[in-house]
């Protein structure tokens, strides 16, 4: 018995009877994808699996967060306040946002190396060295990232 499925994205709504072994094609940039093939250009990320809108801009097809990092509004660093134009890389810690150049411990501003951990306490970016001495001093327990 053949399955139908619908999903709604940004570029087309696409309504096909398949084999239950095709799972669902897409429609993107006049062409028709199978759900597993069609990924965001930049993160490689399956697009049924982050939500329900494929974003296409310069014949590239992209997830929300990577549309809106390349193209998407300009935004304020966590750290220096300063606008973040949307064309600029950044490092994300949860919900905040920051320049690269900003990404370092907020108490002896060591920058990190990739691989390297960082905690977040009230926000702030703390290296391993500044986490564990708050740790002795105050007895805070920040989320690992």
């Amino acid at each position: 018995a053949a399955s139908v499925e619908e999903k709604s994205y940004k570029a087309a709504t696409v309504l096909i009877e398949l084999p239950p072994l095709y799972r669902l094609i897409e429609k993107a940039l006049d062409k028709y994808w199978h759900e597993d093939c069609l990924k965001c250009a930049c993160c490689d990320c399956r697009l049924g699996e982050v939500g329900s809108t494929l974003y296409t801009k310069a014949n590239l097809i992209l997830c929300r967060r990577d549309y809106l990092r390349l193209f998407g509004v300009t935004g304020n660093c966590a750290a220096c306040s300063k606008l973040i134009p949307a064309f600029e890389m950044v490092m994300r810690a949860k919900d905040n946002v920051y320049h690269l150049d900003c990404f370092a411990c907020q108490l002896c501003n060591q920058r990190f190396c990739v691989g390297d951990k960082f905690f977040l306490k009230n926000n702030m970016i703390l290296c391993q060295t500044d986490y564990e001495e708050g740790l002795m001093k105050e007895g805070y327990a920040p989320q690992v990232r």
